[in-house]
């Protein structure tokens, strides 16, 4: 496995005509991340293709208020496993050289997609996003990249840039990957204690009851919603956001006219911010009762 660290090094992989399948990541690698190298792997494997990874703690994702300077960087060890897992190349460029000068040129994704629930409670978060996928697009060229679901409104942010851009690159979602207690892993849950790992999960089982309730109760989504987080409150639990959108484009869902729904979570537990989601589809409208 090559570690490269300056574009220059970066640019015989990048035009060497073979194919490429892509994962970002902003490093502390956990099975999730694992799980997407898999993907990517199998995608191009067959084609004598590359896998690729990049390392990078993108300063630009971060509020002043937030974490970057407490992210843990475990560059050694993400390598150890990444190699392990068959990835091929580690993008892991230092800041100076990914934005040589103050990063006045931004992606700027549309507001009635990026402003809703994470864009709302992170301002600039998905211009963040889009600026610095762009950039390793750029440089890397992948023909696939590979995404977590788990971040699932970055996703569709992605595949939007994507596709109204001309980008030439297939966009791979990967469903997010729990541990056997139904926690989504998360570089985030390092921070949680062995006590709120447990209390975690309530996060997660709200979801489902709200899934429960969309599919055999009549209560309108707001309802449910609205319910789930009361129940996160009073279970001590900050709630940012607990909603029921369209899977197409985040937009509130409303009963007895969506069927594609996701319910998109976002909490603080203590200090620690998690969020998830849980796709939900709706065959049939439930009987009046």
């Amino acid at each position: 496995m090559k570690i490269i660290k300056t574009i220059a090094e970066l640019e015989p992989i990048a035009g060497s005509g073979r194919k490429k399948a892509f994962v970002p990541t902003m490093g502390n690698l956990h099975a999730g991340h694992l799980k997407l190298i898999e993907v990517a792997k199998r995608r191009v494997s067959s084609q004598n293709g590359l896998t690729v990874a990049s390392i990078f703690v993108n300063r630009l994702q971060f509020a002043p208020h937030e974490d970057f300077d407490q992210y843990p960087r475990t560059l050694d060890q993400d390598c150890e496993l990444l190699e392990a897992h068959g990835c091929d190349v580690v993008f892991a460029p230092d800041e100076s050289v990914l934005y040589p000068s103050p990063q006045t040129v931004r992606v700027i994704p549309p507001t009635e997609l990026a402003d809703l629930w994470e864009g709302h409670f992170r301002p600039g978060f998905f211009t963040a996003v889009c600026t610095v996928v762009a950039k390793f697009f750029s440089m890397i060229r992948p023909d696939v990249a590979v995404f977590g679901q788990k971040d699932y409104q970055q996703l569709k942010v992605i595949e939007l840039m994507v596709r109204q851009l001309n980008m030439p690159i297939q966009i791979i979602g990967v469903p997010t990957q729990r541990n056997e207690s139904g926690l989504a892993l998360s570089s985030r849950n390092n921070y949680l204690s062995q006590a709120q790992i447990l209390k975690a999960l309530e996060l997660q089982a709200q979801l489902q009851k709200v899934a429960h309730d969309v599919h055999h109760t009549t209560l309108d989504f707001a309802s449910i919603t609205s319910k789930a987080s009361q129940d996160l409150t009073q279970k001590g639990w900050q709630v940012d956001y607990v909603s029921l959108v369209k899977q197409s484009d985040l937009t509130l869902a409303h009963r007895g006219q969506d069927k594609q729904l996701v319910c998109l979570a976002a909490a603080k537990l203590g200090n620690t911010r998690l969020i998830d989601n849980l796709e939900i589809t709706l065959t049939t409208e439930v009987p009046s009762t």
